[in-house]
């Protein structure tokens, strides 16, 4: 169970985006689409994962006066695995968000986790945290592309699902749509988390 919290805690009541709001950037930029957040998902997973398992694994040995030099120099290492694996297989999606995935090496929440859990916690556990991130961030991107793609476009992963007469909201396909439903979200799982707190 401890480990499975620790998987939960990055999902829920520490999730990076809607509790700790770091990585907006990406999220904002990538999520007026369902094939964008989902290539952005994989590629912060091949990042995120083994950019802690790596940190984790030298912790002992890192001088802590360069951590975090050697920190973004194991997460670029990672990021471009990632974006040249996405280059490969994913290339028209790569193309329209190739700048946020090559920024991952500065994205805010991978340096996070590597200087505050990877850093002080063991390989299996850092291993869990980046799974957990990953997941929280994922489904945090993923929620927000469904319905702004949806609700933009009439369509769903590049798939037309409205007929040809509905008329797109075209302010759900820009930026101040993706702070709006990151609110939502936000407010939604506060009230949960409060709510969860207020039963105990």
């Amino acid at each position: 169970m401890k480990k499975l919290k620790i998987i939960w805690d990055a999902i829920i009541p520490n999730n990076p985006v809607l509790i700790i709001s770091i990585g907006l950037c990406s999220v904002i930029a990538v999520s007026n689409s369902v094939q964008s957040a989902l290539l952005m998902t994989f590629a912060f997973a091949l990042v995120q994962i083994p950019s802690n398992i790596i940190v984790s694994s030298i912790r002992k040995i890192t001088p802590n006066e360069i951590r975090v030099p050697i920190f973004v120099t194991v997460i670029a290492a990672f990021t471009t695995i990632a974006a040249l694996i996405s280059e490969a297989y994913f290339n028209a999606i790569y193309q329209i968000i190739k700048l946020y995935i090559l920024l991952v090496v500065v994205n805010c929440i991978i340096i996070g986790r590597a200087e505050a859990y990877a850093y002080h916690n063991g390989i299996f556990d850092s291993f869990l945290d980046g799974v957990g991130n990953t997941i929280g961030y994922g489904l945090v991107l993923l929620a927000i592309a469904i319905v702004r793609e949806f609700i933009g476009k009439g369509s769903l992963a590049g798939i037309q699902l409205m007929p040809d007469s509905y008329q797109p909201m075209l302010l759900m396909v820009l930026p101040p749509a993706g702070f709006i439903m990151i609110g939502i979200l936000t407010g939604a799982i506060e009230t949960y988390l409060r709510n969860k707190e207020g039963k105990k």
